[in-house]
């Protein structure tokens, strides 16, 4: 294919709420303008950017996807991107390799949370919008309902560029307000195929409404436009179009345009203003970075004469392939085979086989300029976030801001001696994912993972399944309890054994009383006359260190004790560090059970994001699981709540936030402290641990 220079380009990240038709669209604009031959669907598993098995067989985005469209003398590159909330981070890594955003709305549902979320990555990261109004060939279609919900829900610099000539089974055509045409669509159209026309007489208000405001809107962001509106002259369509696309730039406008995707209605003209109004990567800002080790300040722009620098913002694992990498060319040129350098990781990458996404194809290019997305498969260290630069220019840019990891849940293998396996395949699949991680606990005997939601970690299971041949279980992570005493106590552990010849004998008396929360453990040695060799001494005090981790209550590790070794005996024959360490072993077992020991629970706190109409509920939701609330602020639309809640109580609490709110609730914990807990829960925690030992002896 053609190779493109950064003003012929267009990087558009096409963005929106799960089901409202992205990839749909994505499909059809590759399709109509030549780039596949076939159109396909995602009902029937063959659109063009959802390939894998997983999204075959759910029939939505799990993973971003790369396409291109060839118009009007230009490269569209499309970054479909997922728009359920599970998936969020490839949405944000979309937007951080593109300068624009193509929002797509559904007609039947209008503005839902996902709408809202990737419409605040692109404010966050400064990306010019486009809203797309699809699905308008669906039942209860209603495009004034989309305009007005954006402009409520959203933005109130939405500016409608078309209307829909009836909606639903009736959809039919457009009318264009930039040309005043309307465009009527031939049925059976294959490409989107239309004919002219004049507006029809039924929607003369509407038109001259919506392009009244059109004009008006953009002339205020242009002063020589606006005075020749307020002096009545007539605003040329070129004029109009290169001043909405500064507009769009500028962020001081967002255009919305209408159709259908499955129809193709809609899709040239989609195209052509996707060209004419979205900012080419030569026209966005500047990045201003430091060279890597010497720290000197550099200007990277979108020009062919800089140094090569790009940002790996995807890594897929593919079978039989390894891995492929999406960088996105922030400045220079690079020609295929290429040697280019990994700075944070101190590698030489080579850039074989040079190519282009579309859907699960890549197509071989000779070279790709400033601006451009490119993929290559097998580079050796470089994983998601990475930058590629040269040695002579080393760099690298600031990480991609990926969303918070949200939900832990433990997973196990279903058949014994796989769990080699299960750590490779995890440690693959978190470099590939960075809202992925995996770790192995080796205080709860667990292996966790970590990740965006439930939806997120089942698909996950299912890669590992379809990747690595590792069949597994998710389940509920154990909770991390610890136990402490209330009380003081003191006693003796004698270890005493004689079996001929030269025996062992050890014997400590020791005092038993509790700490502030959070000192942790202290020995105190309260030996005098030399009851203890001093030389024993470091053997009790390392016999009681051992034997922390198992409490009296239900075998958990014990904090904030303090020990005091005062008497003891010994023989001067038969004694040894290994039967003092075993006396301070007996002496704690025997007298931390007299000295009101307790079970303590660890406690987050949850900053919750809700808003406001579900505050109450939320608040109820976490008082129903023992959660203190300690107050609540604004936080831009949504409202912030904070509160003190037991970990125990917080097993898939992200599914629950999302039920009670509808969608719109997200949520981030972090370690608190650990409090006393409730007898009741005291109760089936100890039951729980006796089932275990059971179990255990039963094995």
């Amino acid at each position: 294919m053609r190779v493109y220079t950064g003003e012929h380009i267009r990087n558009v990240a096409v963005l929106g709420h799960g089901a409202c038709g992205k990839t749909a669209l994505v499909d059809a604009l590759a399709f109509v303008a030549g780039t596949t031959k076939r159109h396909g669907s995602v009902k029937d598993g063959t659109a063009l950017t959802d390939y894998t098995p997983d999204e075959i067989e759910r029939k939505y985005s799990i993973s971003l996807g790369l396409a291109y469209a060839e118009w009007m003398d230009t490269k569209i590159n499309f970054i479909d991107t997922p728009g359920y909330l599970d998936f969020a981070g490839d949405a944000v890594a979309g937007v951080w390799a593109a300068d624009a955003g193509l929002i797509v709305v559904s007609a039947t549902g209008s503005v839902e949370v996902g709408t809202e979320q990737v419409f605040q990555y692109c404010e966050d990261r400064g990306l010019p919008c486009m809203f797309y109004v699809s699905l308008m060939d669906k039942e209860h279609a209603s495009f004034n309902r989309v305009v007005d919900d954006i402009k409520s829900k959203l933005t109130a610099k939405v500016v409608p560029v078309e209307v829909p000539i009836g909606e639903g089974s009736d959809f039919r055509g457009i009318v264009n307000l930039i040309t005043g045409k309307a465009l009527l669509f031939k049925k059976g159209t294959k490409t989107g195929e239309s004919d002219e026309a004049p507006p029809p007489p039924e929607l003369k208000a509407q038109v001259e409404q919506y392009t009244q405001n059109l004009i008006e809107t953009v002339a205020t962001t242009n002063d020589a436009l606006l005075e020749r509106y307020l002096a009545g002259e007539t605003i040329a369509k070129d004029d109009l179009v290169r001043a909405m696309h500064l507009g769009v730039d500028n962020g001081e406008l967002v255009p919305l345009l209408c159709g259908s995707a499955e129809l193709t209605y809609g899709s040239r003209v989609l195209l052509t203003e996707l060209v004419e109004l979205m900012p080419a990567p030569t026209e966005r800002p500047a990045i201003e970075v430091k060279t890597w080790g010497e720290m000197k300040p550099i200007v990277l722009t979108a020009k062919d004469d800089g140094p090569f620098v790009a940002q790996v913002f995807k890594t897929v694992s593919e079978p039989h392939v390894g891995d492929v990498t999406y960088f996105r060319v922030i400045s220079g040129v690079v020609a295929n085979g290429a040697e280019v350098f990994n700075a944070p990781r101190d590698s030489m990458e080579k850039l074989n086989h040079l190519s282009v996404g579309l859907g699960k194809d890549r197509i071989e290019v000779p070279s790709l300029h400033a601006g451009d997305i490119g993929v290559v498969a097998k580079l050796r260290n470089t994983h998601t976030d990475d930058t590629l630069s040269t040695a002579a220019v080393p760099v690298a840019l600031p990480r991609i801001p990926f969303p918070d990891l949200i939900i832990t849940l433990s997973i196990d293998v279903k058949t014994r001696g796989e769990e080699d396996k299960l750590s490779t395949g995890l440690h693959r699949l978190s470099e590939e994912d960075p809202t992925f991680h995996s770790e192995f606990n080796p205080e709860l005997g667990q292996t966790l993972v970590r990740g965006r939601g439930e939806r997120h970690l089942e698909i996950i299971a299912g890669r590992l399944a379809r990747k690595f041949g590792v069949h597994s279980t998710l389940g509920k992570p154990k909770v991390a309890y610890r136990e402490t005493l209330k009380g003081k106590a003191e006693g003796q552990g004698k270890h005493k054994k004689q079996s001929g010849g030269r025996g062992q004998y050890g014997d400590c008396w020791i005092r038993v009383a509790p700490l502030p929360r959070g000192s942790g453990f202290q020995f105190v040695d309260e030996i005098v006359g030399g009851v203890i060799p001093r030389q024993y001494i470091p053997a009790v005090e390392k016999g009681i260190i051992d034997a922390l981790p198992k409490g009296p209550v239900a075998g958990y590790p014990m904090v904030d004790i303090k020990v005091e070794l005062y008497d003891g005996s010994y023989h001067d024959v038969d004694s040894n560090e290994m039967s003092f360490k075993m006396a301070g072993i007996l002496a704690f077992r025997n007298v931390t059970p007299h000295a009101r020991p307790i079970l303590l629970e660890p406690i987050a706190e949850v900053e919750a994001l809700t808003p406001d109409e579900h505050l109450g509920a939320v608040m109820g939701d976490l008082s129903s699981r023992r959660g203190k609330i300690l107050g609540s602020e604004p936080n831009g639309k949504l409202t912030k709540l904070k509160a003190l809640v037991p970990e125990a109580e917080l097993d898939r609490y992200a599914t629950a936030l999302h039920s009670v709110t509808h969608g719109r609730g997200t949520y981030r914990q972090k370690f608190h402290g650990y409090q006393e807990a409730p007898p009741e829960v005291t109760a089936k925690v100890v039951e729980a641990h006796k089932k275990e030992l059971e179990a255990a002896e039963k094995k």
